[in-house]
């Protein structure tokens, strides 16, 4: 009898470490596929984005949108590469690229805004070396002559300036500034690629009406077994249709 009801006892303890491992997991499991879910979801906006804006600045430089996205990606990414190389590569120029010829018409701004779109915005401290001076300007409205402070880089302002008089001080100032710039990356092949399914986007081209349309390749509920109980599941990521996209 009292075997029994040690076996009893033993097997209730296993019962409930059993019943709070599966607690655990019924909480935590769905979350983390959720989690997954978003990743997968969030990345795929970015590359549908990514493709979007390359095929409109295909369009800027050419005059119409490609169905060959590779080609288009190809030569917008060799574009910027000739603008970065060349400050002076601007306007009607003609690209050879793969031993094919392609004109195409640059704008001044095409290196900012290739950097601004292709890039994730960042700030840094830099630690800036400069010298204030102390000039002496003669004074209209008080008929004498009086004291400034400016910086060294400023002084041709003043010193063209018939008022100006002399320099009386120069100091050296070392101050942090908080600078903004872009991290800018290439977009690629996998730019085309759904990272959830491997499938290439559909993208829906009408030059006649400057027409442009880029959806998920996901059309049915996309699922995946996960843990033996439980199931990964995405809808269709959306859809950038002339520039509105469906998840905004």
């Amino acid at each position: 009898m009292k075997i029994n009801k040690e076996r009893s006892a033993d097997l209730l303890e296993v019962g409930m470490v059993a019943a709070i491992v599966l607690l655990v997991i019924v909480i935590y499991v769905p979350v983390a596929i959720w989690e997954e879910e978003k990743i997968f979801k969030i990345e795929s906006r970015f590359r549908m984005q990514n493709l979007y804006d390359l095929e409109v600045f295909y369009e800027q430089l050419t005059g119409n949108y490609n169905p060959n996205i590779l080609e288009a990606m190809n030569i917008v990414n060799a574009v910027r590469d000739s603008v970065v190389a060349d400050s002076l590569y601007a306007g009607e120029q003609t690209l050879t690229l793969f031993g094919k010829n392609y004109n195409v018409d640059v704008a001044g701004s095409f290196e900012f805004e290739y950097d601004t779109t292709f890039g994730f915005k960042r700030y840094r401290r830099d630690t800036i070396l400069d010298t204030t001076l102390k000039i002496v300007m003669y004074s209209n409205e008080l008929a004498r002559h009086d004291t400034s402070f400016t910086q060294k880089k400023y002084l041709s302002d003043y010193t063209s300036d018939p008022n100006f008089v002399s320099i009386i001080g120069e100091e050296p100032v070392e101050r942090v500034e908080l600078v903004e710039y872009y991290q800018t990356f290439l977009p690629d092949s996998s730019t085309n690629i759904c990272p959830l399914t491997g499938k290439n986007y559909t993208v829906s081209i009408d030059n006649d009406k400057k027409g442009l349309r880029v959806a998920s390749p996901i059309t049915a509920t996309y699922k995946e077994p996960r843990y033996l109980l439980f199931s990964f599941k995405s809808n269709s990521h959306g859809i950038i249709n002339d520039g509105n996209r469906s998840w905004d």
